[in-house]
């Protein structure tokens, strides 16, 4: 039961970016390289998984890539486990990578960095809740940590393991890091703008709850008040807040942010050569800002 829970959130789909992003990182340094590093994207996305699960108990989410949640099957106790072994095995694959001991290391204490980073995110996440003057910048840094580090991570252990310069890596780790946070943007924005069909979540969740995303702050800036839907929200009820949001340009203003940060990432990647994978690299960037639209 434990495994079967562990691996529900894996069989039920989901983009596989992260792993994609270690992928194409490691061929863009050294061509070919990825054939031995698929362990390692494994464990990225292993990662990513196991704050899923976590993270579903804490929001209180039914609804995850179309299934049921893990602790929604199942029950919180074993859910907490699952995710737990996800955590462990993800380190467990970094090291099954065929790759020096010495990049190994560095990949491994990145990842370590990384998952306490993302608790940290997920902490600031939760205090936000409780405060009504986070800023612009106070959410950047939280989503930076919450989601924008394992992306840095994916591509910097990606170059890393595939033996690039500190300074590549580097780049690596901030195309990822830009592009994350513009991938979470763009996540918030679906969350209220497309269906549950379609994103796989609890539509609106994020109003719901009361959480600081960039839709709150820029409403409470424009004086337009959200504390009305904290509560379950009818199909009616969430066009008319998408109506009022569009009318104040806040959605406009939040996708011109997502974009630059995808600008940010791109740029980069120019210390790269140019190859395919690069080329991939940037149009993965573009697409985290595009999905939903």
């Amino acid at each position: 039961d434990l495994f079967r829970a562990s691996a529900h959130l894996l069989l039920a789909g989901g983009k596989r970016l992260r792993p994609a992003v270690v992928i194409l990182s490691a061929d863009a340094v050294r061509k070919g390289s990825s054939d031995d590093l698929l362990p390692a994207a494994l464990a990225l996305e292993l990662t990513h998984n196991f704050t899923l699960i976590h993270d579903d108990i804490m929001d209180g989410d039914v609804a995850r890539r179309g299934v049921p949640t893990v602790h929604m099957v199942w029950d919180e106790p074993t859910a907490i486990l699952a995710g737990d072994v996800l955590y462990a095995k993800a380190f467990e694959f970094i090291c099954l990578s065929d790759a020096g001991d010495s990049a190994k290391i560095r990949a491994t204490k990145m990842l370590a960095r990384t998952c306490a980073e993302i608790c940290e995110g997920q902490s600031m996440d939760m205090a936000f809740e409780k405060r009504a003057d986070v800023s612009e910048l106070d959410y950047l840094e939280m989503v930076s940590k919450k989601t924008g580090v394992l992306y840095g991570a994916s591509a910097a252990i990606g170059g890393i393991l595939a033996g690039a310069t500190p300074v590549q890596a580097d780049a690596l780790y901030q195309f990822g890091l830009n592009s994350g946070v513009a991938f979470q943007i763009q996540d918030d924005l679906i969350d209220l703008l497309a269906s549950t069909a379609k994103s796989g979540k609890d539509r609106a969740s994020d109003i719901r709850e009361g959480k600081q995303t960039l839709i709150a702050i820029k409403a409470r800036e424009k004086g337009l008040d959200l504390a009305p839907y904290r509560k379950d929200l009818s199909g009616e009820e969430i066009e008319d807040l998408i109506a009022r949001l569009e009318a104040a340009g806040i959605i406009d203003e939040i996708r011109a942010i997502a974009v630059e940060k995808a600008v940010v990432a791109k740029k980069a990647l120019t210390i790269l050569p140019d190859s395919e994978e690069k080329r991939l690299l940037t149009e993965i960037a573009d697409y985290f800002i595009d999905r939903g639209n």
